[in-house]
């Protein structure tokens, strides 16, 4: 089963992601995990990738993509893989197809209200990438318990610093969400008129929200 979650920033793409991946015994990957691992290991991708990183800029498609080929080649996508951050324009999802063939589409809905309130409270392990998150959010029949660190600002996984991105500022939240919107409504339209689309209304936290999307995965196999 290969799989795309698309969602706006903070929807919880790399929450359920990671979740969802021991459940259905194929990889998570994510495209900034990539790319961290490339520059780490100093490979001829990752070093291209890090002189636009350095530079503020964003890694060109064909250096992304590319990463992507090798990834998914690997022994353990032979069953499939979960894609989280990619793609996000309609130029990479051809680019996509070009390498491979997406079975289905997650396409995660939340409040706009939520989202800005649940990114401001995201606090990120500076070591490992573990996400956890302060807020207690209750909005209309959205119902989102805090996901809090048994210690406060240390991570349970590793004992790393928590920390707030830059960008999870709520003016900052607001310009990438108009961002999203112009560059992932034609991708949504692409995925939906291939027939593979199907959207998820997030109303709770992961324990609720990752068995609905377990049983719309298994209910698209049937179909």
């Amino acid at each position: 089963m290969r799989i795309i979650f698309l969602g706006p920033p903070g929807s919880g793409k790399g929450t359920y992601s990671s979740r969802l991946s021991p459940l259905l015994g194929i990889p998570h990957i994510s495209t900034g995990d990539l790319f961290r691992e490339h520059i780490k290991n100093e490979t001829e991708l990752g070093k291209k990738a890090k002189e636009y990183i350095d530079k503020g800029q964003l890694v060109p498609d064909e250096i992304t993509i590319e990463m992507l080929k090798e990834r998914i080649e690997e022994k353990d996508c032979e069953n499939g893989f979960i894609l989280d951050g990619y793609p996000r324009t309609l130029n990479q999802a051809k680019a996509l197809d070009e390498i491979t063939k997406i079975d289905i589409v997650i396409n995660l809905n939340i409040p706009e209200e939520v989202l800005i309130k649940k990114i401001a409270a995201r606090r990120i392990c500076r070591n490992c990438g573990d996400i956890y998150n302060l807020a207690d959010i209750k909005f209309g029949n959205v119902r989102m318990p805090p996901m809090l660190p048994k210690k406060e600002g240390i991570c349970d996984k590793c004992g790393g610093e928590l920390y707030q991105r830059d960008d999870d500022r709520e003016e900052v939240v607001r310009e990438r969400l108009v961002v999203y919107r112009k560059q992932t409504e034609p991708l949504i339209k692409y995925y939906r008129e291939k027939g593979i689309l199907k959207d998820v209304d997030i109303v709770g936290g992961p324990d609720i929200m990752v068995p609905k999307i377990m049983d719309v995965i298994k209910n698209f196999v049937k179909e």
